[in-house]
């Protein structure tokens, strides 16, 4: 989502000091981080991590969704360029050479797909086989989550990669040229439906 610059050191101070935190207290949330944008919009996103989905459909979090408080209320309704994807993990893929926390990287690469249902099979196999071992095979691309997106607007996504990328180097780099490259994705580019949104972000300290 994006602030309107007059108020965007009150829209930080209260999804750090209040968004992100009560989210965090209610069961199944087990982590969180916030990023500013490098390339693509809007200019903050937010990456929840949860033990499962039910995690939305507790008590809780209903009562936080259906009544949210006056300053809640305001700040989502003067921000622009909301979306809001909810994703089951597919897959996943972590260097073994990376010591830290891949999901704490300081930079998100974001790819959004959406995939005819007939051609799930097909995308599936590519990103799995072809491009996701020949980016890790960057020493800065720490990690690939893949997503089944189970519901989310405002766009009709079908998949959600989340790339955990320790060096911006990585974005520019001979290895993600050789997965742009690869004859496996060019048969699939050349199809209608292949029109990825992507969008760079830079992980915001945690003030949580």
């Amino acid at each position: 989502m994006q602030p309107g610059p007059e108020w965007e050191d009150e829209f930080n101070d209260w999804y750090n000091g209040e968004h992100v935190p009560v989210r965090l207290a209610l069961p199944g949330f087990v982590g969180a981080r916030r990023y500013t944008v490098v390339t693509g919009s809007p200019k903050y996103a937010v990456a929840y991590y949860l033990a499962g989905l039910d995690a939305l459909e507790t008590p809780g979090y209903r009562r936080l969704k259906q009544t949210p408080g006056e300053r809640t209320s305001r700040m989502l309704a003067s921000v622009t360029g909301f979306t809001r994807y909810v994703g089951e993990e597919i897959t996943r893929f972590v260097r073994p050479d990376v010591d830290a926390d891949p999901v704490a990287a300081p930079y998100l690469y974001a790819v959004l797909f959406a995939v005819p249902a007939d051609r799930d099979e097909a995308f599936s196999q590519w990103y799995d086989e072809d491009h996701c071992p020949l980016l890790l095979e960057n020493r800065h691309w720490w990690q690939i989550r893949r997503y089944r997106i189970r519901d989310g607007a405002p766009h009709r996504w079908t998949h959600l990669a989340l790339h955990h990328v320790g060096d911006l180097a990585a974005m520019t780099s001979p290895e993600r040229e050789r997965a742009r490259r690869s004859p496996w994705r060019a048969r699939l580019a050349a199809e209608s439906w292949f029109a990825p949104e992507y969008a760079v972000y830079h992980r915001l300290p945690a003030a949580w």
